[in-house]
């Protein structure tokens, strides 16, 4: 069977298993609409550390311990790591992970980064390279708007349409057939096949407004899924973005509009899911590689693994900005990842 599917896009012959995964958050993520859902919340948003990027790697090594423990599987056990976050070099994750001491595949798709790892991690396991990979990554509100906005001390206003920096880490271990007949507990879903993001650049520059610049990137991976894959929006339980907030979710609508799909009533969005804006005063809602992540594996998973939803396409967005590109005067492009997560039957595990 050729795995090959359009320009784009990979339909595995073997679906690799999603075997666990779990979610640690802040405060704010833990007062929002999906408190109670997480794994592990924590009262102080420095975790024990001194400063916050050690907050940040922190949250990345309890969401890792977390899921490889309810895998029943240990460190040893797991072939390839795939890891990342939004911090210079991915300094959350070399300093977070690397006292498990597997082999790392450090990686960088701004907040699409749990859509980058997971659709990295499934080739492994597909194409049989691994038993085992494990997908984590992480954002922290106060160490992203220290290195991309301003100063926590400094109190600027933000516009209606800034999204919030999720405090959170999301961790999955991935694995075969094989894998699941030894993990402890039933596979939660299947990732049946991924389509990977193009940089889409449309000229935005103003890095408060993410949705925006977020938003063609998202409209392009998701109508490239259904030319490739030959299948209409409703083939799809829910599809699902990671960071658009409200104003990108308007955009992304309209684009995908124009492209002649409906997905108005499929489409939902991790950044609106994760906060109650009003209640919580978090803008066009949330973002960050965590928001997507942590989403995933406290809401959109278990009601996967329930037969509650079948099929979802879900889209982790990022925009490929830096401090340095900003204040060059650069353009903010976007890029999205789209990977097909199923429910698996029992026969099929």
């Amino acid at each position: 069977m050729d795995q090959q599917v359009g320009k784009g896009s990979l339909c595995y012959a073997e679906a690799p298993f999603i075997l666990s995964c779990a979610s640690v958050v802040g405060t704010r993520e833990s007062e929002g609409p999906l408190g109670d859902a997480f794994d592990m919340v924590t009262e102080d948003d420095k975790f024990g550390q001194d400063n916050w990027e050690a907050a940040e790697s922190s949250l990345q090594k309890d969401a890792l311990t977390l899921a490889i423990g309810k895998s029943g599987y240990t460190a040893k056990d797991i072939r390839y790591l795939f890891a990342g976050d939004l911090l210079g070099q991915d300094i959350a994750s070399s300093f977070g992970l690397k006292n498990f001491e597997i082999p790392l595949f450090g990686i960088y798709g701004a907040c699409s980064t749990c859509g980058e790892g997971l659709s990295l991690a499934s080739i492994a396991v597909a194409g049989g390279f691994a038993d085992r990979v494990a997908s984590v990554t992480s954002s922290h509100f106060a160490s992203a708007e220290k290195q991309f906005r301003f100063p926590l001390q400094y109190a600027n206003q933000r516009p209606c349409c800034a999204t919030w920096t999720v405090t959170g880490s999301g961790a999955f271990i991935l694995g075969n057939k094989d894998a699941v007949k030894k993990q402890k507990g039933s596979p939660l879903a299947q990732i049946t096949g991924i389509t990977t993001g193009k940089i889409v650049d449309f000229g935005i520059k103003d890095s408060m407004n993410m949705g925006a610049a977020m938003a063609p990137a998202a409209c392009n991976t998701i109508v490239r899924n259904l030319q490739d894959f030959n299948r209409n929006p409703n083939y799809y339980d829910r599809i699902v973005t990671g960071d658009l907030g409200k104003v990108g979710q308007e955009i992304l609508i309209k684009l995908v509009g124009e492209q002649g799909y409906d997905i108005s009533g499929l489409h939902e969005d991790c950044g609106i899911r994760i906060f109650d804006n009003e209640k919580q005063g978090t803008g066009s809602g949330g973002s960050g590689c965590g928001c997507a992540a942590t989403t995933l594996a406290a809401y959109y998973l278990p009601r996967i693994q329930s037969g509650e939803l079948k099929r979802i396409l879900f889209v982790p967005t990022g925009a490929l900005l830096s401090p340095v590109s900003f204040n060059e005067g650069q353009s903010v492009p976007g890029i999205a990842h789209g990977v097909v997560i199923e429910h698996c039957d029992e026969g099929e595990a």
